[in-house]
């Protein structure tokens, strides 16, 4: 996964690369999470897709990339991407508003699991028992998370945000695991560059439908810190693409789970926001299923090696 032709492998240099884009992208979220009283989710969208163009363009351009970038042979499967892409984002977007920002990333974890079971029953990728159980218990993981926002479960009294929240933090999921499938099939035919790029474009024009909706002319100051969202998006994915330039899938995806020790973090030290037990039992079990699927997927890669290597071309 590039945006460019692969570089060496430098398996310590691939893991930084993650570690960081992954807390840029926490950063990211907690820009629009702290905007997000006053700044309506699609307009939140819209600075987080338009000025991602910034720095993209940049790498691009200094990649020698961007002509390449601006080819695509399959636009109706960046449409289905961008589609799906949308409304997760501002779905979590309003999430994040509405729940605690460790609780919006625990959740969000749901988005991989689905794509598993998504990628069978849409592509026919085949999905044998170890994965299909680590994928139903990461599920149960995510219902611990969210029961004590279930309002309609518990009886709790919780007040409806919590629940609006809960539910769009799961749709987020729900999308995001098909917008997963759908780059699945787009890099089958498509460089990666043209991926990214169509669809911050896309997202951008999207998002202008919200307008009749309720955007607000944001101070100066949200302007400033719903730029620095979309330019820490663009950063966060030019450093995530760069990870995959110097390492294998398998040695990289487990650190994306650092999200929630920078997630817990910052919603403490700067929200007050304390993890509840059952959050972090929950998050728990998410996140070992996570880690087992795709250890799982790093074996399966290995048998298929070691498959070719006895099969060889001549039979």
């Amino acid at each position: 996964m590039s945006l460019t032709n692969p570089g060496p492998i430098d398996p310590s240099r691939a893991i930084t690369l993650k570690v960081i884009s992954v807390l840029v992208f926490t950063i990211m979220s907690t820009c629009i999470k702290s905007v997000s009283p006053t700044i309506p989710p699609g307009e939140a969208v819209f600075f987080r897709s338009f000025f991602a163009l910034v720095p993209i363009l940049a790498y691009l351009s200094y990649q020698g990339a961007l002509a390449a970038a601006l080819i695509t042979s399959y636009p109706l499967g960046h449409i289905w991407r961008g589609s799906f892409g949308s409304i997760a984002m501002g779905l979590s977007f309003l999430s994040l508003g509405l729940l605690p920002l460790p609780e919006v990333i625990a959740i969000g974890y749901a988005s991989p699991l689905l794509a598993t079971v998504f990628a069978s029953i849409f592509l026919g990728e085949k999905v044998r028992l170890y994965r299909w159980s680590a994928v139903m218990i990461g599920l149960v993981g995510v219902l611990i998370v969210l029961s004590p926002r279930l309002t309609f479960l518990t009886h709790s009294g919780m007040g409806g945000k919590e629940f609006i929240g809960a539910s769009a933090v799961l749709g987020g999921a729900v999308f995001g695991a098909f917008a997963m499938v759908a780059v699945r099939k787009l890099v089958l035919v498509e460089r990666t560059a043209t991926i990214v790029f169509y669809f911050s474009v896309f997202t951008s024009v999207a998002a202008l439908v919200t307008v009749p909706f309720g955007w607000v002319r944001p101070t100066i100051e949200q302007a400033l810190i719903l730029i620095s969202a979309g330019v820490l998006g663009g950063i966060a994915q030019i450093l995530l693409t760069e990870s995959y330039r110097h390492g294998d899938t398998s040695t990289i995806a487990p650190f994306e789970y650092t999200s929630m020790l920078f997630g817990l973090a910052i919603a403490f030290f700067l929200f007050g926001e304390l993890p509840t037990p059952i959050m972090l039992v929950g998050a728990a079990i998410v996140v070992n299923a996570g880690l087992f699927i795709i250890y799982r997927e790093h074996q399966l890669g290995l048998e298929r090696a070691r498959a070719r290597k006895v099969v060889t071309p001549q039979g």
